[in-house]
């Protein structure tokens, strides 16, 4: 059960952190929160651990008294993972239930931090859209160099130029593939990194909150794709900025040992379940099949350069076992059919969607 907030006073803004395995990131990332002033809103933090290993709960629970944060933190101890999406959820639909709820709800990476005014910034730009539902915040490493935080819609084309990574195809395909610059202007885009964005409540109500089917990877893609037909925008705004321990949730650290590691179950049955529930399995099926045959080109242009091939490892096993026999030979290929409650949802958000991006599944 959560330990409930002592203040009654409604939040402007409440700040959802969902930990698995990275209890002193996630506390790093709520001081930071609590350290800004937020344009003066008022603002409440909601940090729900998914039954993470080890001892995360007991450091949690010891920070939140030590630190006497019962005034603006919320702490919910899950006895189950329950992934991302609906991780954030059980947050999402108590503030919902509430008589005042907060106008605007923002997610926050467990890895990451607020070095500037970020929350001010984002709200900013929702107070002056009407039409906008989500804001995104631009990511930046701990060094400082920025990484992209703003995407395309995956389709056939970037699912194709995106698994053969060849500057031909990048400069064919330029306006399909997936990533955005890092440098991407504030304006509308497709979807913004899960990492650090901000939500309207109502577009959230609207669109009945994350689906719960996934567990892990695609869920913020597929929320903005809904809101998307519903006539709300998405705004990536480049003076708002968060730091990103990259790998640090991971233990990777290197881009071609994390394109090496085979991809858990879960990833295939998410990219599988966003394109059936968004497109159709017809259009599922061809996806599948631009990306099987990227990915076969880029083993080959690999190979005739002396290089490995940028597939995770068992991709080829994996990827027909998960997605193609599913959408061939199922009845229900849009329904999910591997339960993984017990598997870690412990991968960096954003550089999970910067790894698919840029073509690494």
């Amino acid at each position: 059960m959560p330990k409930r907030e002592a203040a009654g006073e409604r939040a402007d803004v409440a700040v959802v952190i969902v930990n698995y395995g990275t209890a002193e990131l996630a506390i790093s990332g709520v001081e930071s929160v609590l350290a800004h002033h937020h344009g003066g809103r008022h603002v409440t933090v909601h940090l729900i651990d998914n039954a993470s290993p080890g001892d995360d709960a007991a450091l949690l629970a010891e920070t939140y008294r030590e630190r006497a944060w019962s005034d603006r933190v919320t702490l919910y101890q899950e006895p189950i993972n329950h992934g991302f999406g609906r991780g954030n959820n059980i947050v999402l639909r108590t503030l919902a239930a509430l008589a005042h709820p907060p106008d605007k709800v923002m997610l926050l990476n467990p890895d990451a931090r607020l070095t500037t005014e970020t929350v001010a910034a984002l709200a900013d730009c929702l107070d002056a859209h009407p039409h906008a539902a989500v804001a995104g915040a631009g990511i930046n490493r701990p060094g400082g160099e920025a990484v992209a935080a703003a995407f395309r819609f995956p389709s056939l084309a970037g699912e194709f130029a995106g698994s053969v990574r060849s500057r031909f195809t990048d400069r064919l395909f330029a306006h399909w593939l997936v990533a955005r610059p890092p440098n991407q202007p504030t304006g509308p885009v497709d979807w913004v990194s899960g990492a650090a964005m901000m939500i309207r409540m109502r577009a959230l109500i609207e669109a009945d909150f994350f689906d719960p089917d996934y567990f892990l990877y695609f869920e913020e893609t597929d929320l903005m794709h809904r809101l998307a037909r519903k006539n709300w925008q998405v705004w990536h705004v480049a003076g708002a900025n968060i730091e990103h321990a990259a790998g640090a949730a991971t233990g990777l650290r290197d881009g071609r040992s994390r394109e090496k590691q085979a991809l858990p179950p879960y990833w295939y049955e998410s990219w599988r379940l966003y394109f059936v529930k968004n497109h159709g399995r017809c259009y599922a099926i061809a996806a599948a099949l631009a990306k099987w045959t990227g990915m076969t080109l880029n083993s080959v242009l690999r190979r005739m350069q002396g290089r490995p091939p940028d597939a995770p490892r068992h991709f080829n096993r994996d990827f027909r076992r998960y997605i193609l026999a599913p959408l061939l030979f199922s009845a229900s290929p849009g329904k999910p059919q591997i339960h993984g409650d017990s598997e870690p949802a412990h991968r960096s958000r954003e550089q999970d969607k910067i790894d698919h991006a840029a073509g690494n599944p």
